[in-house]
């Protein structure tokens, strides 16, 4: 069996990334007929995963996720790249078409604490660690009282900030969770007739060059 690469994708370095790419290798190889280890992987590190310190929205919007992995797709360094379909901005970079999604996952958001099973059942004042603009809006829809708090990192981080006390609560994905098999680490899934859940949650796009057939 040749060991050369056949075809290489882009993704981000977190464990939930990881998951996803490998997840559209296996349906590549499955689909195509080729040896797994034709499919390589090439982890690249972008401008969102740099910054912690401060919300997304502050330092450029979500297009910090993609901008890295659009260089290495447009300079021929990776053949398609694997992305949270939430993670990618409204305007795809020029030269970047979306080329496809794989089956769509849980859509809902999943809340995360010691202290409730509900957002509504949180004591009074307690702190909601979360970056999402989204996630903290609806959540103060409902309990104005909530502290917003800016809580950055992978899954694995927000869990343990979560589940030790240090934030009263916060908000994942529930296709993450399932993906990274933690679903039983959710104490509830948020209805999204209360709580709209981000375009394209759940979802994991492809992007490719627009012009490579």
């Amino acid at each position: 069996m040749p060991s050369s690469a056949l075809f290489t994708l882009g993704t981000r370095g977190s464990p939930l990334a990881l998951a996803q790419a490998n997840e559209t290798r296996r349906r590549l190889s499955d689909a195509h007929g080729w040896y797994l280890e034709r499919i390589a992987l090439k982890v690249i590190r972008t401008s969102g995963d740099a910054i912690q310190d401060r919300p997304l929205a502050e330092a450029g919007g979500k297009g910090l996720f993609t901008k890295e992995i659009d260089i290495a797709l447009l300079a021929g360094e990776i053949d398609a790249a694997v992305h949270s379909a939430k993670d990618l901005p409204s305007l795809m970079a020029r030269g970047v078409a979306i080329a496809g999604f794989l089956p769509r996952e849980d859509v809902r958001d999943a809340l995360i604490s010691s202290f409730a099973d509900t957002i509504e059942g949180l004591p009074e004042g307690a702190s909601l660690g979360a970056a999402s603009l989204r996630r903290q809006a609806q959540a103060l829809r409902l309990r104005p009282d909530l502290k917003p708090e800016l809580l950055r990192g992978n899954v694995e981080t927000r869990l343990r900030k979560a589940e030790s006390g240090a934030v009263g609560a916060t908000l994942l994905a529930m296709a993450g969770l399932k993906r990274l098999g933690l679903v039983h680490r959710a104490r509830a899934a948020l209805d999204i007739e209360a709580f709209l859940p981000a375009p394209g949650q759940g979802a994991i796009a492809l992007t490719a060059r627009a012009g490579d057939a």
